[in-house]
């Protein structure tokens, strides 16, 4: 399975503006294949759970509140070489500098409320992965 799967969020503030269906639209687009998906609201101690890697830097409070502010929609997605063409895909974390056509520079209202989470690797997609799907939740 590494290699192969990555997992996406799509974040409170693009949930809040209901860019739900078209952020699936641009992924499915991408030949991602989409193995789960979970409509859920993180609690604020979750998101410290997710994001404590960033535990001590300054943006880590501000990002744990925004990510257990309102609800997300969580996916794991497939498709050969899957980390690297989804962050090609949704493009810099700042929407400014990122690419033309990627989902950031789409849907991302800034830097901090950028649309989607990608993994940054085969080992934080599994990670990611086994934090919000259980096995009997995937295909």
């Amino acid at each position: 399975m590494a290699g192969n799967v990555t997992l996406t969020i799509i974040k409170p503030g693009a949930v809040e503006r209901n860019l739900i269906g078209p952020i699936l639209a641009k992924i499915n687009e991408g030949g991602f294949v989409i193995k789960a998906l979970k409509y859920t609201k993180l609690k604020k101690e979750q998101a410290c759970e997710f994001y404590q890697e960033h535990e001590g830097k300054p943006f880590y409070d501000d990002l744990t509140d925004f990510m257990s502010s309102s609800p997300i929609v969580v996916a794991i997605l497939e498709k050969e070489n899957a980390v690297a063409d989804f962050r090609k895909l949704i493009g810099s974390t700042d929407p400014l500098e990122a690419d033309e056509g990627t989902i950031r520079k789409i849907f991302a209202a800034s830097k901090t409320h950028n649309a989607v989470h990608g993994s940054d690797s085969d080992a934080s997609a599994i990670r990611e992965s086994d934090f919000f799907f259980s096995r009997v939740e995937r295909f």
